[in-house]
């Protein structure tokens, strides 16, 4: 194999393939990067038998061929190297790498050493913006569950009917659940599946914020993404994911608003005595017009104060200071909205106004004891 590439374009892509690669495995193989080049492109592959990603790059290739690099050791090379055309040349397993006056002779492994990836050719799939994906990732991903008692909660469940993909994640103590409009959709008129939490991690990475689509393929066991250049591969979650309409609470009897800003502010504020150590849950109180917040642990006591408009009937309520946090950072919005009925129910967190069916983040409340 012989051929040249711009040491951008390599490393951009390297780094994208590597991004599922194995740290440490049984098999060699997956610890690198698989490198094909045929025709004016390469095709570079990393696997670690769970998720895969293959990702293109235009080169000049004088000879085809196809070698398995480590990853972690080809990327730093490419990171070093100095901005100019990178020619790599195999000989069998041995590897020349040369950019302008530096170049590595390393060891390489055989490209049948490198598992073959899942195909997903004959399922059905959905399109979607690019950027909508993103932000739907990006804004329920913190719900997945790391539980592992419990596997098809550490993944996000995918809704596709009537023109729209429902995201929907839960971990036992919350629900974030987000709606977009798809470009396209075909086969089955609904569609749902479960995609692991490490995967869309990627898929979020990938992703730009454009409105370039992004190909979704469900298989029987696998689904892709199909992102540009770039196609991730990724193992379906098996099981019965919580019927999560049935627990979102309806008509809420407290309706409340609030900046966002102000919110995390308190927020923030009274969590600065708590820490992994040192665990106690908000004390939340709403009255009329206001907010209070108190936080009590060994180091001492906090409280804050936040404006809201409506009255919380003297609600007390205790949430885990992090699961909130993330609640409101999470809502699209400059107000909030707050729905709450007992100390024992969940709240709801939505944005005040727009796109309100398309938010929902739910926080289930802490028991609090006298002491706190």
């Amino acid at each position: 194999m012989k051929f040249s590439c711009e040491k951008a374009i390599l490393q951009a892509a390297v780094t994208t393939a590597g991004r599922v690669v194995a740290s440490k495995s049984s098999i060699q193989a997956l610890e690198g990067v698989l490198i094909e080049a045929e025709g004016g492109s390469l095709s570079l592959s990393g696997y670690n038998l769970e998720t895969g990603i293959v990702t293109s790059a235009p080169a000049e290739v004088a000879e085809e061929g196809a070698i398995v690099l480590s990853a972690r050791l080809f990327g730093e090379i490419l990171r070093r190297m100095p901005d100019d055309m990178v020619s790599i040349q195999t000989d069998n397993c041995s590897v020349h790498i040369q950019c302008g006056p530096t170049s590595f002779d390393i060891m390489g492994s055989s490209d049948e050493d490198f598992p073959d990836l899942p195909s997903v050719s004959d399922g059905s799939g959905l399109s979607i913006a690019q950027g909508s994906l993103r932000s739907m990732i990006a804004q329920t991903i913190f719900a997945v569950s790391d539980n592992e008692s419990r596997p098809i909660h550490t993944g996000a469940l995918f809704e596709a009917e009537e023109g729209r993909l429902t995201m929907v994640a839960v971990d036992g103590y919350r629900l974030a659940l987000r709606r977009e409009k798809l470009l396209s959709q075909d086969g089955a008129e609904k569609l749902s599946f479960v995609v692991p939490g490490a995967a869309l991690n990627e898929v979020e990475k990938i992703c730009a914020d454009s409105d370039e689509p992004a190909v979704v393929t469900q298989g029987d066991r696998h689904v892709t993404f199909q992102i540009g250049d770039t196609l991730l591969v990724a193992r379906r979650l098996e099981g019965e994911f919580l019927n999560y309409r049935q627990t979102i609470p309806k008509n809420n009897s407290i309706v409340l608003e609030a900046e966002a800003a102000d919110l995390q502010r308190s927020i923030d504020r009274a969590s600065l005595i708590i820490n992994d150590k040192l665990k106690s849950p908000l004390r939340c109180k709403f009255e009329d017009g206001s907010l209070s917040i108190t936080s009590k642990t060994a180091i001492g006591s906090a409280f804050d104060r936040c404006p809201i408009a409506g009255d919380g009937k003297g609600l007390e309520i205790g949430f885990n200071n992090r699961f909130l946090m993330d609640a409101v950072k999470a809502a699209p919005a400059s107000r909030v909205r707050l729905e709450l009925n007992t100390a024992t129910s969940p709240c709801l967190v939505l944005p005040q106004e727009g796109e309100a069916d398309n938010f929902l983040y739910m926080v289930l409340p802490v028991r609090l004891r006298a002491a706190e």
